[in-house]
């Protein structure tokens, strides 16, 4: 499933990026329905309707012809959504000062409390090398995640 993936975002990228958006995610899953092909697109100042309008075109007609995907599926393109998953560095950088929720793969003690604990809610502060630095929420401690210990991050919108 994997290199799967990787080739579609490897005949896909060219495309969004002429559009001007940025590729945020792609998934390829089995659901009720069957199976779904979905790209989560953004852009600065927002991603529309339009705009998934269109990029939805280009890439069905470039998926057509590279005949990349055997079996029958339904391919979605969306905004990524306020709570927008964080996945590349470039991500943590570029939402430093937002909240955010970081999961990690396994429980972690990364502020020395003696916690081991896989969920971390604050504010981002930035990168350095493969970690992501966090302020946490609850007791303002910087906290500094490595990268491949992340299993999901997305920004977290309060109300």
């Amino acid at each position: 499933m994997a290199q799967l993936l990787e080739k579609i975002e490897e005949l896909v990228l060219p495309i969004i990026e002429d559009l001007g958006c940025e590729l945020v995610d792609i998934e390829y899953q089995r659901e009720d329905r069957g199976w779904v092909l979905r790209f989560f697109l953004d852009k600065d100042g927002g991603i529309n309707l339009d705009d998934c309008a269109t990029a939805s075109r280009e890439i069905s007609s470039m998926l057509d012809v590279e005949n990349v995907i055997s079996t029958a599926y339904s391919l979605e393109v969306s905004s990524p959504g306020i709570e927008r998953p964080l996945k590349k560095p470039e991500d943590f950088i570029r939402f430093t000062g937002q909240l955010a929720k970081i999961k990690t793969h396994e429980a972690i003690d990364p502020d020395g409390s003696g916690r081991n604990r896989k969920t971390f809610v604050g504010t981002l502060s930035g990168f350095e090398g493969d970690e992501v630095l966090l302020l946490l929420k609850k007791k303002p401690v910087a906290v500094r995640i490595a990268l491949p210990q992340i299993d999901k991050a997305n920004l977290k919108f309060e109300f």
